[in-house]
């Protein structure tokens, strides 16, 4: 492998071995990064020419040497770069770049070819290779120059390819953001409704937590909460189809006691495992007669804010959805003034911490922070974010899961 930089047994310094089997540069020099190379070569002969080569650049390398790819696969975890002979005992030409980027994908690839082969890497490039060199046409500081660039050349194409998985994740988060927390379907100034949304701390992407309003009347209106169990993408897909199904349901004018029960059945047929449930909590208001109809299917119940006062309301919890199909069950709420709000949420808000052992917020610590006098000077349409914040304080920092709220509100609300 000598060029016009070619070095003889005779005028080089013999490589140090290190204990675990590398070889490095005097450990008198300037501190800098440290590679692990694998060198994966058969040939004892050039297999030390790259060794001296290495010894003569004073390289900051540590090489170890496998006589082939049987051999290297016990070696190449955590390594910074492979030198790959492309003619190996066990693998001949690019098959064997190719099981060595099966191996492993976070180091970089470079080949050696003879120079009548030179065409195979060019090849090894455009497989996936980082570079490739020519026995014989290689001095030392080439040799640890082409190293360190493949290196960083990797580098450069993992933080582009996350950059990339990244962007792609935003991208589809929001495609299901539209999905899950749509624009409210409503015209009516008789109630105002704020909605409110945040994300667990797992990687912030969204979850399975969805709401929806419809105004089907002039003094009808439907409101939903819901979250399906789990955090990732599918989970998020599958509350999509929930929350368009019930729009649809909504719209459509099916009968209020049957909305749920179908709402069920979509979920059954959409789910891709037994186990994956939702719960919901539906209203239907009725502003003529002041009143509303709420059903729960295995969901915290709303808070009612009437006259200084903050009580859950007191409708049948019922079974989670997707785990026996029942009838569900209405609770008919009568409001007793004309100045009331209704606070629909997501259990990821009543779940966190309110102290070092295992206590949870949950629904009662909830209405007592909501009917705290601090909260008067709380504007509604920040009423929903502050709690989040307040919450996030007494659990020690934000929630692993997601929040979503729906808060309706007739007159002042408070």
């Amino acid at each position: 492998m000598a060029g016009s930089g070619a070095v003889t047994g005779s005028s080089v310094v013999p490589p140090r071995v290190y204990p675990h089997g590398g070889y490095g540069r005097h450990p008198n020099l300037p501190p800098g990064e440290r590679l692990r190379v694998l060198l994966i070569e058969d040939d004892e002969g050039d297999a030390f020419l790259v060794q001296e080569l290495l010894t003569e650049a004073d390289a900051a390398i540590d090489l170890l040497l496998a006589t082939s790819l049987t051999e290297a696969r016990s070696q190449i975890g955590g390594v910074d770069c492979v030198l790959l002979d492309l003619g190996l005992p066990d693998a001949q030409g690019l098959d064997g770049l190719r099981q060595v980027l099966g191996m492993s994908s976070g180091a970089a690839v470079c080949v050696l070819t003879g120079r009548s082969d030179e065409h195979l890497g060019i090849g090894a490039v455009a497989e996936g290779a980082q570079d490739y060199l020519v026995k014989g046409q290689v001095d030392g500081v080439l040799l640890v120059r082409a190293l360190r660039y493949a290196v960083e050349r990797k580098r450069a194409d993992e933080n582009t390819r996350r950059l990339r998985e990244v962007e792609l994740r935003q991208a589809e988060s929001a495609r299901l953001e539209r999905g899950l927390l749509p624009q409210p379907l409503m015209d009516t100034d008789q109630v105002v409704v704020h909605t409110f949304y945040r994300p667990g701390r797992h990687a912030a992407l969204i979850g399975g937590d969805f709401f929806d309003v419809v105004q089907t009347t002039p003094n009808r209106l439907d409101l939903i909460v819901g979250d399906v169990c789990g955090h990732g993408v599918d989970e998020a897909a599958l509350g999509v189809e929930l929350r368009v199904a019930w729009r649809a349901l909504v719209l459509a004018g099916v009968p209020d006691e049957q909305v749920l029960p179908a709402l069920e059945q979509v979920l059954m047929s959409e789910r891709s495992l037994r186990e994956i449930f939702a719960t919901v909590a539906a209203v239907r208001l009725d502003l003529a007669g002041n009143r509303a109809t709420v059903r729960l299917g295995g969901h915290p119940p709303p808070l009612l804010l009437a006259g200084g006062r903050v009580v859950p309301v007191p409708a049948p919890t019922g079974l989670l959805l997707g785990v026996r199909p029942q009838p569900s069950v209405a609770y008919d709420l009568e409001f007793d003034t004309d100045d009331w709000s209704l606070l629909m949420y997501t259990d990821g808000l009543i779940e966190g911490r309110i102290g070092e052992g295992d206590d949870r917020l949950d629904v009662t610590g909830l209405a007592e922070m909501v009917a705290d006098p601090g909260t008067r000077d709380v504007p509604l349409s920040e009423l929903p974010g502050w709690l989040v914040g307040r919450a996030e304080e007494r659990n020690g920092g934000p929630f692993s899961d997601d929040v979503a709220m729906l808060l309706v509100s007739r007159g002042a609300g408070r």
